[in-house]
């Protein structure tokens, strides 16, 4: 994964072109470690992901799984906890997105397929281009989508429809996709996305950087808690934001 910074802007590029940005297990680390170190880096105020070539990512180098399959030996007790290993590793690959207290913006051309998926409903907002394509396409390879899909999707578009895609691995093309909410917004050229998407970098990288990580945190907590619990969070952090240094 390429890493990159500028004016507070750092962009995140999967660089796997030939192989239509497919991770293989060193890609999945790649990704959490670019994270990590976004993160732990003051100068980045906001994080853009994006994939070259013809597409973002097309998930899971399929020769990660065939490896991940010789490897199992031992008893059935040992395979499933290497099955089990395995999938939380990559899991926590995606999960380093959301750790990332900085906001990810996905600017998504081309394909967006299985993992590829996973990896773009972790990020706070999507931007895509009108020829890209979205397919939740695990069931077609015989296995539930395991790594986040079913658990955010549903979260940004309605239950109802994460349910069809993941059921069906049907294509949404971008215009589909920003009638059905898993875009912010369509945009005619990648070049026209880039440009849009910088746009809102700019915008977010010009707020107080510690109000923004704030916003990041609270938007995550809601999601898993009820309004009042939301609510008395968003009041201890901002008392905490809002109390005199000398008295912190």
């Amino acid at each position: 994964m390429e890493y990159a910074v500028n004016e507070h802007i750092a962009t995140l590029t999967f660089d796997r072109p030939e192989k239509a940005n497919a991770l293989d297990l060193a890609g999945w680390e790649a990704m959490r470690t670019a994270f990590a170190r976004a993160d732990a880096d003051e100068s980045v105020h906001v994080v853009i992901l994006r994939g070259r070539g013809k597409h973002f990512c097309a998930g899971i180098d399929l020769s990660v799984l065939g490896e991940m399959q010789r490897s199992l030996t031992g008893t059935p007790e040992e395979i499933e906890q290497l099955l089990l290993d395995f999938i939380a590793n990559l899991q926590d690959c995606i999960t380093a997105i959301e750790r990332c207290r900085k906001p990810v913006i996905a600017a998504i051309h081309g394909g967006c397929i299985g993992g590829g998926v996973d990896i773009m409903t972790a990020c706070d907002i999507r931007y895509a281009t009108k020829d890209a394509y979205f397919s939740v396409k695990e069931v077609d390879l015989g296995i539930v989508a395991d790594l986040g899909t079913l658990q955010r999707l549903p979260r940004i578009v309605s239950p109802g429809i994460a349910a069809e895609l993941a059921f069906t691995a049907r294509r949404v093309d971008g215009k589909e996709a920003h009638r059905i909410g898993l875009v912010n917004e369509v945009l005619a050229s990648e070049k026209q996305l880039n440009y849009h998407v910088g746009q809102i970098a700019d915008a977010i990288a010009a707020k107080p950087p510690r109000i923004i990580t704030g916003i990041k945190r609270n938007l995550l907590h809601q999601r898993d808690h009820s309004l009042a619990e939301g609510l008395e969070y968003v009041a201890g952090y901002s008392a905490g934001v809002m109390m005199p240094r000398d008295r912190k």
